[in-house]
């Protein structure tokens, strides 16, 4: 299967940066788009920005031309560049990978942004 491991979270003042990174291994020709979604204390897991296999991107409203999805496929690698961050980003942040057979994807175990001053 798939593994995905998370890195780069942390604590971040308002309007300040982070970048998150996801590592992927394991059976990696199997998957198609990766991408990152996040879950706010009380709220639903959504979904942040995805990347496809083709580099195609789609984003949330609410970080469009804030957040850049990159994927390094020689590293099998994800990144999330988060700038100007606010509060409302606050959120546990997961990586997903989906593979090409439909139905199939894989989490990671996500990793904690705080955005406070």
């Amino acid at each position: 299967q798939v593994q995905l491991v998370e890195s780069g979270g942390g604590l971040v003042q308002p309007g300040g940066s982070l970048k998150l990174s996801c590592a992927a291994s394991g059976r990696i020709s199997v998957v198609d788009a990766m991408g990152w979604y996040r879950q706010a204390p009380g709220k639903q897991r959504e979904l942040v920005a995805v990347v496809a296999s083709d580099e195609s991107a789609e984003y949330a409203d609410s970080v469009k031309g804030r957040f850049t999805i990159s994927r390094d496929s020689a590293k099998n690698t994800v990144l999330l560049q988060m700038n100007s961050v606010q509060p409302e980003d606050t959120a546990v942040y997961y990586c997903n990978a989906e593979g090409f057979t439909r139905g199939t994807e894989w989490w990671g175990q996500g990793t904690q942004v705080t955005v406070s001053s």
